[in-house]
């Protein structure tokens, strides 16, 4: 940025200062964003402002109207055709507005709403109106709009061409959010992350450097606009004929003013930011500012998506209409594969971004890329057949997933955790197709002078070049001079790998019998056992104290029963203490319910792996539940995706097992056999799961220090700490 620009940012800050007291720094912006675009727009309209006014006059004496009157006094005002009408028919200025000190809230307003509608539409997302209210109850409105026509702040077209009004207000944009880094982060990525992401993005992408193409970019969670503006940036700086239509989407209304406005004071198209939820919102109170409670960009798809979605924040507002639209629509929505836990939404905009990709090369069409920054949990959060693990297998086996580059710590404004980059696309170039590259950035970052908030670490312009080096090398094993050592910063595996099978390993069941006193004592912490002796009779009171007396005396026949049995014998064989108690129980007269006698069984039986196997009437081993356990098994490397099974975890589960049995039953013989024989796979528990382990794979075992080189230390320290008692004493 030139010396003047950082000239006019110093200044505004330094007015920014004259708020502390009615305003806490991190609400700065609330006043300074809107008067810097307000001031501009003045600057822009002041020459032609009587112009303008005897214009309104004249066009509605002869029935002027709606886009007509618009575009006609936008073309009075600034001369020249807009795409973006900008107009004020208020007869009011910057300047103006000094005159009446007393009124200047009033005027101030009135000076607003006679704005275009487009321009009056930002204000509204601003609140400013409250803002007026505030300032002017503190004092110290009239004092911020004089500092504002101070001849040191000049934000005329003269002083500053529309691209050159853009870089300013994008840097005033990142330090009001920098200052507000407690909340900033759910709508502000760092530039130099966005960078990054728009590097990635076109990397190898000749066609978007075409002269005269006309390409699409989308983010659904637009924010401030930054991924857009430098998405634009990036490929005009390189193709300045190229036809670009940008669009988005973003739910906090103060993100989109600043968004709008940013596109307002360029003249770039406003119309394809949409104002709303796009998840979806099933009864949406907030019909205010038109608000929509849907995806804005209904069927439309995309060349390129980029997006920085709020991580780690619950999707509950949004939770009827995914899982209707789920539910009701299946695949042929945006939700089919499954959902991710509550807590954490941030799939679902991938799973929202997918379903806007255009058609595939191989079906006819130039298909989509997309980068989105995620937290380390959508890497591998959820268990086999959940949503998370659901989401990650659809886009893996459909071979979208195109890379994972893992940032390092520290790099946003409110969070201090790793985050990661994916880039998913439908038109992989032969050489990438049925892998995934994971690239380790993790060392790729420099110390900032000053922390902002959690953020301490930034990228240069040399990492991010090595990034994207690494990225379009697409070597496996590739190296990164990064850091203290030479280090491999570059996978590349087939797509199977991410893929496992979580199979249920199961134990025979082994148990002992004895009708000691204690063990008989047990039959009363059984609730089938105490339940005999209750009654669900509740109107007639004698049928009710029947059935509980008939139910003791049962209770008191069993126990009885029992102890005719010899308390000192142990049965180590289930089949043997069967046929003694069966014996019992027909001397005694007594005929058992299954559920009863399932009862006096588990009373009596302890658990021991001396004993012999209890089995099914078919003469199976039967699974003992504390014993089973779960093992991970990779996917056969040669199995062909998608796998056959269905996301709902049963469908096509025979059609895989005939696929995995056999490498299910080598692992077996040879990772769990040799440690509990016996052991079986009870393979209709069998789930499919995927995540990526991305650290992994990166991971260097760094040995121990030797014993020596400690023991030297601790005597060493010993040796100090001996020295300062002796100072002391």
């Amino acid at each position: 940025m030139s010396g003047h620009h950082q000239d006019l940012v110093g200044f505004i800050w330094n007015i920014a200062n004259k708020l502390r007291g009615p305003y806490r720094p991190p609400q700065y912006r609330k006043v300074m964003l809107p008067l810097v675009v307000l001031r501009r727009l003045d600057a822009v309209l002041e020459t032609t402002k009587e112009q303008v006014i005897a214009e309104k006059i004249h066009l509605d004496a002869k029935g002027f109207k709606d886009v007509a009157l618009e575009k006609a006094l936008s073309k009075v005002a600034v001369g020249k055709e807009r795409s973006q009408p900008l107009y004020n028919t208020s007869q009011w200025t910057f300047t103006k507005l000094l005159g009446d000190p007393p009124g200047i809230a009033s005027n101030l307003v009135a000076y607003i709403n006679g704005f275009s509608p487009r321009a009056r539409d930002i204000f509204e997302k601003f609140e400013f109106e409250n803002e007026i209210e505030k300032l002017d109850e503190n004092n110290r409105l009239f004092l911020i709009i004089k500092e504002f026509c101070s001849s040191q702040i000049d934000l005329s077209p003269q002083a500053l061409s529309n691209l050159q009004m853009g870089y300013l207000f994008e840097e005033l944009v990142r330090k009001f959010n920098e200052q507000a880094n407690e909340e900033a982060g759910d709508h502000f990525t760092p530039r130099e992350v966005i960078r990054l992401m728009v590097n990635l993005l076109f990397s190898n992408e000749e066609d978007v450097f075409k002269q005269g193409i006309y390409k699409t970019i989308y983010d659904p969670t637009a924010g401030t606009g930054g991924m857009l503006s430098v998405s634009e940036e990036y490929i005009k700086a390189q193709n300045p004929d190229a036809n670009l239509e940008l669009f988005g989407q973003e739910y906090n209304p103060e993100a989109y003013a600043i968004c709008c406005s940013d596109l307002l004071i360029k003249d770039a198209p406003i119309d394809n930011l949409v104002f709303g939820d796009t998840l979806g919102l099933k009864e949406a109170k907030n019909k205010a500012n038109n608000f929509i409670p849907h995806d804005g960009h209904g069927e439309q798809q995309f060349h390129y998506m980029l997006a920085n979605p709020p991580f780690g924040v619950e999707w509950k507002p949004e939770e009827s209409a995914v899982k209707e639209e789920h539910r009701e629509k299946g695949f042929s929505g945006r939700f089919g594969p499954g959902l991710p836990r509550i807590n954490d939404g941030s799939l679902l905009f991938l799973l929202h971004m997918i379903s806007k990709m255009r058609p595939a090369p191989v079906d006819g069409g130039d298909g989509s890329k997309i980068a989105i920054v995620f937290n380390g949990s959508p890497l591998f959060t959820g268990d086999a057949n959940s949503g998370e693990s659901n989401i990650r297998r659809w886009i893996i086996e459909n071979d979208w997933l195109d890379a994972v580059v893992a940032l390092p710590d520290q790099m946003f404004y409110n969070t201090g955790i790793y985050t990661y980059i994916w880039l998913v696309t439908n038109k992989k170039p032969p050489h990438r197709q049925g892998q995934v590259q994971l690239i380790d950035g993790t060392r790729h970052f420099q110390k900032m002078k000053k922390s902002l908030g959690n953020k301490r670490n930034e990228l240069s312009d040399a990492h991010i070049a090595e990034l994207v080096r690494l990225y379009g090398n697409y070597d496996h094993n590739a190296a990164s001079e990064f850091g203290e050592e030479s280090r491999v910063c570059s996978k590349i595996l087939p797509n199977q790998a991410f893929g496992f099978l979580k199979v249920t390993v199961e134990r025979p069941l082994r148990l002992n019998f004895q009708a000691s006193p204690e063990r008989i004592e047990r039959l009363w912490e059984q609730s089938a056992f105490s339940n005999l002796a209750t009654s669900k009779k509740r109107k007639d009171l004698a049928a009710q104290q029947a059935e509980i007396e008939a139910g003791e005396r049962l209770q008191a026949a069993i126990i009885e029963m029992l102890e005719t049995l010899d308390s000192g014998v142990l049965y180590c064989d289930r089949t043997q203490f069967l046929k003694t108690l069966n014996q019992a129980l027909k001397a005694a007269d007594l005929k058992l319910a299954a559920a009863v006698k399932k009862m006096v069984l588990a009373a009596l039986s302890e658990r021991d792996s001396t004993a012999e196997i209890c089995r099914d009437k078919k003469g199976n081993p039967e699974p003992d539940s504390e014993l089973r356990d779960t093992e991970i098994v990779p996917l056969p490397a040669e199995i062909k995706l998608p796998l056959p099974l269905g996301y709902d975890g049963e469908t096509g589960l025979d059609q895989l097992l005939s696929l995995v049995k056999g490498h299910c039953e080598n692992y077996l013989r040879t990772e769990v056999l040799p440690h509990v024989p016996n052991a079986w796979i009870d393979y209709r528990k069998t789930k499919v799961g995927y995540e990526i382990p991305l650290n992994r794979h990166f991971y260097v075992y760094e040995p121990p220090r030797p014993l020596a080189e400690i023991e030297a230390d601790i005597k060493a320290l010993e040796k100090d700490i001996v020295a300062m008692l002796g100072e002391i004493v």
